[in-house]
């Protein structure tokens, strides 16, 4: 769907190709996931949610997060990780998982074209399990130490997404 704003402006940009992937395992909180499928909406990226989730996505508060931009979005639920991974084969050296576990940050890796980035529940993160399967693709987004103990599922996926794609521009 194509929606004019009088102030939008289309800004240079190479979008890559194959697209990235967001895949969120497990979310819990329907407007965090209706804010990252306007991001992926906004970007062309397409967004794999995997149960259980929290919600269904038929529910007021999804909708509302995610505006009138629902069609705009390549959206892919799948059951749980299995019927994901059956879904999408996963190249170890092009999967980033993003937890506050991570020793490397997100700042130090390199994306390129169709990386897969996976981010975890709100509550609990990112399946132990998945860790160990892939503990050397575990990156963190810096943050001051202190009283913030990790940052929003949505402003977590719009920065790693943002600086994926700011790589891409090269």
């Amino acid at each position: 769907m194509n929606h004019p704003h009088l102030r939008r402006f289309d800004l240079p940009f190479v979008w890559p190709t194959p697209p990235l992937l967001v895949v969120l395992v497990r979310p819990e909180i329907p407007p965090n996931t209706g804010n990252i499928a306007r991001l992926c909406a906004a970007t062309g990226t397409p967004l794999h949610l995997v149960g259980p989730m929290g919600f269904r996505l038929s529910d007021k508060s999804v909708r509302r997060a995610g505006l009138d931009y629902w069609d705009a979005v390549e959206m892919h639920p799948h059951g749980d990780w299995d019927d994901f991974r059956k879904a999408v084969p996963l190249v170890a050296e092009r999967v980033h998982l993003f937890s506050t576990s991570g020793t490397r940050s997100l700042f130090d890796a390199q994306f390129q074209p169709g990386d897969v980035l996976i981010f975890g529940s709100e509550s609990i993160g990112l399946p132990d399990p998945l860790l160990r399967e892939f503990p050397d693709r575990i990156l963190g987004i810096p943050m001051r130490a202190g009283d913030v103990r990790s940052l929003n599922l949505s402003t977590s996926v719009g920065i790693a997404l943002y600086e994926a794609l700011r790589q891409q521009q090269k």
